[in-house]
């Protein structure tokens, strides 16, 4: 005989603007294949998220449960969204979008006045509370030189004179608390 499985709580991942949550795709269908009413789950998103600005790319966390009921948990922007709105970059095709050609193209530049700036705004979130700031500007700096090498850290380049000694990575976020 085949064996039952037990039902679980199921988890969907969505990336949706703020305020702008409709059940078209990729909402609906999202929630719709877990048995969940995506017109709900949009009024409740869009009630959560009526005092961010409008369109910015808030993760949501959706969590199905077994009798088709859902909680959902938002969390703070994408830290490639927030380098990239600290960039000064433009739209293209009404989306932030990175350097077309990776490594050989820099798309602006991110001060480390930025990077602790970021780094408050993900400490905020409750699964990264536990963390230091010093650990979060060091990701935050390792996400601006490795997503698509796009952004230059302006501040983060050793300094030019020949009796001075280059930088090493541990000092990074020492010097990123000394510059804010």
């Amino acid at each position: 005989m085949a064996r039952k499985h037990i039902a679980r709580d199921q988890i969907v991942k969505l990336i949706v603007g703020a305020g702008q949550a409709s059940p078209s795709p990729p909402i609906g269908p999202a929630l719709g294949s877990k048995g969940v009413k995506s017109i709900d789950f949009c009024k409740e998103f869009n009630a959560r998220t009526a005092h961010m600005t409008p369109g910015i790319p808030v993760p949501a966390r959706v969590t199905v449960r077994p009798d088709r009921s859902f909680h959902f948990e938002l969390r703070t922007p994408t830290t490639s969204y927030l380098l990239l709105q600290a960039a000064g970059v433009k739209e293209r095709k009404n989306k932030l979008r990175g350097g077309m050609a990776a490594g050989k193209e820099s798309i602006g530049e991110v001060s480390l006045k930025h990077v602790y700036d970021i780094a408050k705004v993900k400490q905020s979130e409750l699964r990264l509370s536990g963390l230091s700031l010093e650990g979060l500007c060091k990701s935050v700096i390792a996400q601006a030189r490795s997503d698509s090498k796009e952004r230059k850290l302006k501040s983060l380049n050793p300094p030019s004179s020949p009796d001075a000694t280059p930088y090493a990575f541990a000092n990074l976020s020492e010097r990123c608390f000394q510059a804010c």
